[in-house]
């Protein structure tokens, strides 16, 4: 990377017909943004994981546009948009739908001083830069690339264009000091390359290797939100298996330090915990490319399933009654204190308890005709049921259906009949002999 804003490299420009990208391709919303920045003067360009992914020929996720118009130019050109940020600002354009449009003033960073420290991690004050600042400030080669909708062209500053071809994953400048400016580009280039199939660059894998233990600097929820991100895409299996090679996976979870190992990705066994957690996501994984992406509390047990068969031989318990409940309980506790750097909320935390607690009671009936239906009556029966089918797809099983779940009305509790007045603070009794608040005398 250039030491210097002033030491930029001429860019290569792809016309139309040297790239696959087609206007038609383009969100239409997205188009009417960019064809009003240019109409008024601006520049304006579709950038990041949208050139990226339309490169591809994906379709991609979000269609963000950057401009040299500043905010309040942007604002008073798109009457239906706002100012959000305090570390750099957007602007969002409302459209119907509740579709929004992102879009940012082209920005340099800090990165560019040298006084600052090489150790620190990159400060919040980015500014307005120029259009190769603003490539050389991205995380990775293949996200810095800009189509601008005058000439229908591809700029690339940095060697996007060539990684993509080569199904690379570069990180933009010097990995060392672009990771130790921002520990959390070890978990972009990774998930980009388990998303893509992509190979990730030597030098690249190198400083992710040499600065892993870094990711303790970046803020908790940041770490959480890049996590959450890894999870909720394809390639979670992938993913994984680049977490677990470069390590990753404990900086992130470490009650995963002694349990999971790099070497034992190949294990015949198929509960060995490494297999048992990659099997489990390439269900997840499964389901989340035929349309049927799983939420987040089944995300999470599906992640915490080998920790807790390793724990407490999960799948062997026969529990019953208050021993049942007892080791809910503990469970619960474990759970909470695993979790708690994830800032996952108490519903949902109770819901992956469940999850975990009951699976021993579903494969136990798992092989009779019909449920018991004490148990079918359970409120939880219809997510257990899908764990369960998780599970056995994970150990050579038939496959899990999401939509099985779906298709079941929801019980509901029967609404108790009341009399008396409402509001009343007498003892209201019933319409039947011998019952006062539905207690029978004797």
């Amino acid at each position: 990377m250039p030491d210097s804003a002033d030491n930029l490299p001429e860019p290569l420009i792809l016309q139309r017909a040297q790239h696959p990208i087609s206007r038609n391709d383009i969100d239409r919303e997205a188009l009417k943004v960019l064809y009003r920045l240019r109409d008024a003067g601006y520049t304006a360009y579709l950038v990041g994981g949208g050139v990226r992914d339309l490169y591809l020929g994906k379709k991609p996720k979000d269609f963000d546009i950057s401009t040299n118009a500043r905010p309040g130019q942007l604002r008073k050109l798109f009457r239906n948009s706002r100012i959000i940020g305090k570390r750099f600002r957007l602007v969002q354009v409302f459209f119907h739908g509740n579709k929004i449009i992102e879009v940012s003033t082209l920005r340099c960073r800090s990165e560019f001083d040298p006084k600052e420290e090489e150790e620190q991690v990159l400060a919040s004050n980015n500014t307005f830069g120029s259009e190769a600042e603003d490539a050389f400030r991205r995380d990775l080669t293949i996200n810095a690339l800009f189509y601008e909708i005058e000439n229908f062209t591809i700029i690339d500053y940095v060697g996007g264009i060539n990684d993509l071809n080569d199904k690379i994953i570069r990180i933009v400048g010097d990995p060392e000091r672009r990771i130790t400016r921002d520990p959390v580009r070890i978990m972009r280039a990774l998930r980009h390359a388990a998303r893509n199939g992509f190979t990730i660059e030597e030098n690249t894998w190198r400083a992710i290797l040499n600065n892993i233990d870094k990711l303790h600097l970046c803020p908790v929820s940041r770490i959480r939100d890049e996590l959450f991100r890894d999870l909720h895409g394809n390639g979670v299996a992938p993913w994984c298996r680049l977490a677990i090679s470069s390590g990753l996976l404990p900086e992130l979870l470490p009650f995963y330090r002694d349990i999971i190992k790099a070497e034992e990705m190949e294990a015949e066994e198929r509960l060995n915990p490494t297999r048992f957690l990659l099997s489990l996501m390439t269900v997840a994984d499964r389901l989340h490319n035929e349309g049927q992406p799983l939420p987040d509390h089944l995300l999470i047990a599906c992640l915490m399933l080998p920790w807790a068969q390793t724990k407490f031989n999960l799948i062997n318990l026969r529990f019953k009654g208050q021993e049942a409940y007892a080791f809910s309980r503990d469970l619960r506790d474990h759970l909470d204190k695993l979790l708690e750097h994830l800032s996952i909320n108490r519903a949902t935390r109770e819901t992956i308890t469940s999850l975990l607690a009951n699976l021993p009671i579903f494969i136990q009936y798992a092989d009779e005709r019909d449920w018991p239906k004490w148990l079918s009556r359970k409120s939880y029966f219809e997510n257990g049921r899908l764990f369960l089918q998780i599970f056995q797809e994970s150990q050579g099983g038939s496959a899990a259906n999401i939509q099985l779940v779906e298709k079941l009305p929801e019980r509901k509790s029967k609404p108790r009949k009341r009399s008396g007045r409402r509001g009343s603070r007498n003892a209201t009794f019933t319409s039947k002999k011998g019952g006062i608040f539905g207690l029978k005398g004797h």
